[in-house]
């Protein structure tokens, strides 16, 4: 599977790639977990975005949302994995490609997310520490995760 990694920024986007990336999200975030909220937000203005394809189709995606806005540290966001390609370990390829970035945009900081917590185990993977207690979002649990920085980190 040859995967093409690309980032934007909000300005960056053309419109039909915007229109394709934002189609995900809400194919995911709101039809497939049934869950009605603002996707969309000012955080997107402001956030780089990495797509991933693969034959030219976009089969996953994130937003790093710089320090400051959400956390005092970089944050991933809006993870989506295509449902056809759940479970072929693009998720952790993403989380590197998406920590990479995140290393090179904000040197040697850590990275805080806001998780869905059926999947710490999943970020867990790819270094993040559960640092909360578990709290309602979007009527969907989710805790507060940190990845450190370090040197050595492999993303």
């Amino acid at each position: 599977m040859d995967i093409v990694w690309r980032w934007h920024t909000f300005n960056t986007f053309d419109t039909a790639t915007l229109f394709e990336y934002l189609r995900l999200r809400q194919q995911v975030f709101i039809v497939e977990q049934a869950c009605a909220y603002a996707d969309i937000d000012d955080l997107d203005l402001v956030s780089t975005h990495l797509l991933a394809y693969c034959d030219d189709r976009l089969v996953a995606c994130l937003r790093l949302v710089p320090p400051g806005l959400k956390y005092t540290e970089p944050s991933l966001g809006r993870v989506i994995i295509s449902a056809d390609f759940r479970g072929t370990g693009l998720g952790y390829q993403l989380i590197s490609q998406g920590l990479k970035g995140a290393v090179a945009q904000y040197p040697e900081q850590d990275n805080k997310i806001g998780a869905q917590a059926h999947l710490q185990n999943f970020y867990a993977k790819s270094g993040f520490v559960t640092v909360s207690a578990p709290y309602l979002e979007d009527d969907i649990s989710h805790v507060d995760m940190l990845w450190h920085y370090s040197p050595d980190a492999a993303c």
